[in-house]
């Protein structure tokens, strides 16, 4: 096979896949969509990553780091990377090991609490941004998507 035909395969499977992949776009409108939260979560010192660990401690709690992790899809050096700035500012705080002398549930704290409540307004700013964007098919549809999601994905 000729360099030249090597060449011009691979430019087609590239092609397809630029065309059609949708790790891809996900990927794309993740970004979008995460710059449009982090901008308006900024003032209170957190990400958007940041911001969905306090709501879903808040929701869920307490837990374990582990359960936090399986509920947002996260492997534990992203889970502790986004949860330790958390800990640092004192918003969340990890309780006394569980019977199995491991695990330490997660809560909020009285600031963290405060912290949700006060930048609630600024993330539904950015979840009307988002959804203007998205349209409203768009965002019922990824939100279909999350909500049919496996917990594990093997």
């Amino acid at each position: 096979m000729s360099s030249d035909h090597r060449h011009d395969t691979c430019a087609n499977v590239s092609r397809k896949i630029a065309q059609s992949c949708l790790l891809t776009r996900t990927r794309q409108i993740s970004r979008v969509l995460t710059a449009i939260y982090d901008e308006a979560l900024r003032p209170f010192g957190v990400n958007a990553s940041q911001f969905t660990l306090l709501v879903l401690i808040m929701e869920f709690g307490p837990l374990s780091r582990a359960t936090l992790g399986r509920k947002n899809h996260h492997d534990r050096s992203t889970l502790t990377r986004n949860l330790q700035p958390l800990v640092a500012q004192g918003w969340v705080v990890e309780g006394m090991p569980g019977d199995d002398g491991r695990s330490r549930p997660l809560s909020l704290t009285k600031q963290g609490k405060a912290l949700l409540h006060d930048a609630a307004s600024a993330w539904s700013a950015a979840q009307s941004k988002a959804q203007s964007l998205l349209g409203e098919a768009g965002a019922n549809a990824l939100m279909g998507i999350a909500g049919d999601l496996p917990t594990r994905i093997s």
